[in-house]
């Protein structure tokens, strides 16, 4: 099967990379500009540690589509250790560390949930940090920080995901279009070429027959048998390129030169109407599988073509008196008409008569 390359390893390495980005650029302010006073070194760093660890094992899990083998374990980890800080160390240190727990809601949680409590921690923080007017540009810049750094690793997140799930699906398409190319070569080949190489089997049947008493006749026999066999060569052309235009009228016409230089009498009826173009292929095809079907499976002495149409629809129905005896089953060319029929929104039906025929019909629209 075709496949594609996955363009989904670039966005996630992008989304890796600006988020890791973004734990680094936090854990540098909080190690520096915040003031937690001598000895608080040490602490700070594991808590940042703590807080940066448990994000990037919950980025990393969100990136692949899935959630933590320890969720949520880690999410209340990480929320614990962003503000942890708040009761053992002065200065509002949750700040840094809440933008980044703030994306990790909005990925785990649902939106809803997830923006409530983003807009609870904008609170908290601003209620921590605020100090009076001559604090309010950094108490604003550290409370807008949450609501767009979470939303900026959403966003990562999911645009990654989506190319992820982008890719697979071209590839799906891919393998479809690929199943349905071949189904359609299977099918093209079984109704097409199966009349060829039933008429010329019958045709090099009988010119052997012919070739001690009547030679002439056996020579016009092997012409037709090189002109069916040119024809079925055609087809395979036709297959190949996927053009199988076919004219009803024409199709029957050499259904009947078939049938009857094979013994079967034919008689041909046809309503004189235009039909859409899918209407009449698929109409073309049964005239097509119901006279290979004639010539192979049964012992027909005389078959009936006729078409007529009605309420907007155009009937096609092939008639034979020579079913055999013995329980049928329905064969793949039947079951390749069926598909056709409906592909043109008709429907099509085959089954014994009660008088030991067999009748195959097709309707499509008119």
């Amino acid at each position: 099967m075709l496949s594609t390359p996955a363009p989904s390893v670039p966005a996630r390495r992008l989304a890796i990379v600006l988020i890791t980005a973004v734990s680094v650029a936090y854990t540098v302010i909080a190690l520096m500009y915040f003031r937690w006073g001598p000895g608080w070194g040490a602490v700070s760093a594991l808590i940042m540690l703590a807080v940066v660890g448990t994000h990037h094992l919950n980025m990393r899990a969100a990136l692949r589509g899935e959630r933590s083998a320890r969720f949520p374990l880690l999410v209340v980890l990480q929320a614990v250790a962003t503000y942890l800080p708040d009761f053992l160390l002065p200065g509002g240190a949750s700040a840094v560390a809440t933008p980044m727990l703030a994306g990790t809601l909005l990925v785990y949680l649902p939106l809803g949930w997830g923006c409530a409590l983003v807009g609870a921690a904008m609170a908290y923080e601003g209620f921590i940090l605020w100090g009076g007017l001559d604090f309010a540009v950094v108490t604003a810049f550290y409370v807008v920080s949450v609501p767009t750094t979470g939303a900026m690793t959403y966003a990562l997140v999911r645009l990654a995901r989506t190319t992820e799930e982008l890719a697979r699906a071209r590839e799906e398409l891919a393998d479809a279009a690929v199943l349905k190319e071949r189904l359609r070569i299977s099918r093209d080949l079984h109704d097409g070429l199966g009349r060829s190489l039933t008429a010329i089997a019958l045709k090099g049947d009988l010119a052997t027959r012919l070739l001690d008493r009547e030679p002439g006749s056996a020579r016009t026999e092997m012409g037709e048998l090189v002109r069916v066999a040119r024809e079925a060569a055609q087809d395979v052309r036709r297959v190949a390129r996927g053009y199988r235009a076919m004219s009803l009228s024409g199709e029957v016409d050499r259904a009947a030169a078939l049938l009857e230089s094979s013994g079967v009498s034919c008689q041909a009826h046809l309503a004189a109407v235009t039909l859409p173009r899918p209407s009449e292929e698929a109409l073309a095809w049964g005239v097509r599988e119901a006279v290979t079907n004639v010539l192979r499976h049964s012992r027909a002495t005389v078959c009936t073509i006729t078409t007529s149409t009605g309420d907007g629809r155009a009937r096609l129905e092939i008639a034979n008196d020579g079913v055999p005896p013995g329980p049928g089953r329905a064969g793949g060319g039947l079951t390749g008409l069926a598909e056709r029929a409906a592909q043109a929104g008709g429907s099509c039906a085959a089954a014994p008569t009660g008088d030991g025929g067999f009748l195959l019909a097709m309707e499509v629209p008119a």
